[in-house]
């Protein structure tokens, strides 16, 4: 009650700010990037009034306005706002065979299209409100949330939030704001880590300028830029003017090159990390003047690097796309950040977590997964050779807490895209496309959820948090046993961020995975451990045979027939072995398992 009561007089004060000629969200996103895009929709559709906040005149960030629009990773993951990306793109293309278009990825697209296809989104929301060519002059803290003062075509204006979330490129926000926060890499002695270096330091990864290509069938040889130096790119790929290259086990034909990031109806991303556009620069704590300054140069490196495909490769009737981006350098909106501030948060994820997660209790909490390896680029960094080498470390397919959005000290807030409470090790696959947009799917709902309530958004259940995802459509836990769509998808996920059944986390081949084993056995020594865990009345056993229903009679009472098939399960037997996912669907029915409420560390509250 008290919580409706918070809320109505949120509303009531929002339409008194409103009549005064003042304007008030219940939740503000400042940065209409990928996650901050999915955040501010998600937030809207829980019925809470959102604004994003946007500099350009995009939303989507890195798969847009960066022109990454070749994504990395949960291709078999499809569930929540990544499926219902997937969707569109497929609608708009013609299926999931159309977007097969280049080796780097089975989802590649015009970012025009994906732009598009993210407004759209945005536009459907009754309570979502975008603001373009807006940034954020000034935030502050108000008596009920935050005032921001912001800055777009009709000059500034102030509003006020109860709940802002920063899905800012580079952790503009949280920075404003006081929070803490780390920059480069950590020591292996601070977080753990064994691949991590033995002594901290200042670097991140490069970033790049992408650039969007077409054939023109023409001649199309830019002019010779000034600084040109053909040595830069040499050993892009294999080629007559390439002896030392840098990575030789990467060394691959033009062809491979060029066929890296095609895109639907003939296009060529060029985001090529072997000595091509990849660019070292730390632009973090710059100045907006400063953070020009350096794009500048950044695309100075990428028109290089294209006089080079054309006047070196022979490739000289491709050339900038004039369809895709509304620039007049006909260059994407803005670099790809592969780095930004690492906050500190109510939770540190660390690569010890998804190497071992049960080893721990942060897979309680997973509010979204991911399965890309570990990757950075560093080799534009002068003294990369001395670095980690981080080319595709593999990992176990993984869950994100939801502590990680969550920074300490600091109310009313919450951090998404590349700023969450990482280390810069798992920053190295959580960074993402696709984990990245389910950042902000579940940033949204936290921040709904908190407006909702009138709490802080640390205290908002994480229970109630992982119930929105699995309503819409979202995984906690990377299992590729069942679809987002099988009916008994939840049951598995339920049981799986309880810890009563765990899953197994491998690597096969490029693939990270995580299988909750769902038509396998399991034995009563493991059940009961489960059990145990999840609830200290359920006695151990250390019996190895496996599980049938009886046992599960035992812990819980009869269970019938009638029971069974209400349950959605087939072949009811008292004496054969139950598969794991019978074991959960029964247990997720009679046990309730999200009754037992957690803390962001995963603890149970008893």
């Amino acid at each position: 009650m008290k919580r409706l009561i918070n809320y109505a007089v949120a509303l009531v004060t929002a339409a008194l700010l409103t009549a005064c000629g003042g304007k008030q969200y219940d939740v503000i996103v400042v940065g209409g990037g990928v996650s901050g895009t999915t955040a501010g929709i998600r937030a809207a559709r829980l019925g809470v009034h959102t604004l994003i906040v946007e500099e350009g005149p995009w939303l989507g960030g890195m798969l847009t306005s960066a022109g990454v629009s070749a994504t990395d990773g949960n291709y078999r993951l499809r569930g929540g706002m990544w499926g219902e990306l997937r969707d569109s793109l497929e609608a708009h293309y013609g299926g999931a065979q159309a977007l097969k278009t280049g080796w780097v990825s089975n989802l590649l697209f015009e970012p025009s299209v994906g732009a598009r296809i993210f407004r759209a989104m945005a536009e459907k929301e009754e309570l979502l409100t975008v603001k373009f060519d807006t940034k954020l002059a000034h935030i502050e803290r108000a008596e009920e949330g935050w005032l921001l003062t912001l800055q777009g075509p009709r000059g500034k204006e102030q509003v006020k939030a109860h709940i802002v979330i920063d899905g800012t490129e580079l952790g503009d926000v949280a920075a404003a704001t006081g929070v803490k926060y780390d920059i480069g890499m950590e020591s292996r002695t601070v977080t753990g880590e064994d691949i991590a270096p033995e002594e901290a330091n200042g670097i991140i990864q490069d970033l790049t300028m992408v650039m969007i290509l077409k054939d023109y069938g023409r001649d199309m040889t830019i002019e010779r830029p000034a600084d040109y130096d053909s040595t830069l790119f040499a050993c892009a790929c294999d080629n007559a003017i390439c002896h030392t290259p840098k990575e030789a086990n990467r060394l691959w034909s033009k062809q491979m090159m060029m066929s890296y990031g095609r895109l639907p109806n003939g296009k060529i991303m060029i985001n090529w990390p072997i000595e091509g556009n990849d660019y070292y620069v730390n632009m973090i704590e710059m100045t907006n003047e400063e953070r020009a300054e350096a794009v500048t140069k950044a695309k100075a490196h990428t028109l290089n690097f294209l006089y080079f495909i054309q006047h070196e490769l022979g490739l000289n009737t491709l050339s900038l796309a004039d369809d895709e981006f509304p620039t007049e350098d006909l260059m994407p909106l803005m670099p790809y950040h592969r780095e930004s501030r690492r906050t500190h948060g109510e939770v540190r994820f660390q690569l010890n977590h998804v190497i071992a997660p049960y080893d721990y209790t942060l897979y309680r909490t997973a509010i979204g997964v991911g399965d890309y390896p570990v990757d950075q680029h560093h080799t534009r960094y002068t003294g990369w050779e001395a670095l980690p080498n981080l080319y595709f470390h593999s990992v176990p397919s993984y869950g994100v807490p939801m502590g990680v959005l969550l920074p300490k000290g600091v109310n009313g807030l919450i951090v998404a895209e590349k700023s969450i409470s990482v280390s810069n090790l798992v920053n190295g696959s959580t960074r993402l496309q696709p984990v990245v947009l389910q950042i902000g799917e579940a940033a949204g709902i936290v921040a709904a959820l908190a407006a909702k309530q009138g709490i802080e958004p640390r205290e908002v259940s994480v229970r109630e948090v992982q119930r929105e995802v699995l309503e819409g459509g979202g995984y906690l836990l990377p299992y590729l046993d069942l679809p987002t769509t099988h009916p008994h998808f939840k049951a598995l996920q339920r049981i799986g961020v309880t810890g009563i059944i765990e899953g197994e986390g491998m690597t096969v081949g490029w693939e990270n995975q995580t299988w909750f084993k769902a038509d396998e056995p399991i034995s009563l020594a493991e059940l009961s451990r489960g059990l145990n865990r999840f609830d200290e009345q359920f006695e151990l056993s250390n019996e190895q045979r496996e599980v049938a229903l009886t046992d599960l009679e035992n812990w819980f009472g009869e269970i019938n027939d009638a029971m069974w098939n209400a349950w959605g399960l087939e072949d009811y037997s008292t004496t054969r072995p139950l598969m794991r996912k019978e074991c959960a669907v029964v247990m997720d029915a009679l046990l309730r398992p999200f009754n037992n409420q957690v803390n962001l560390q995963g603890e149970f509250i008893r």
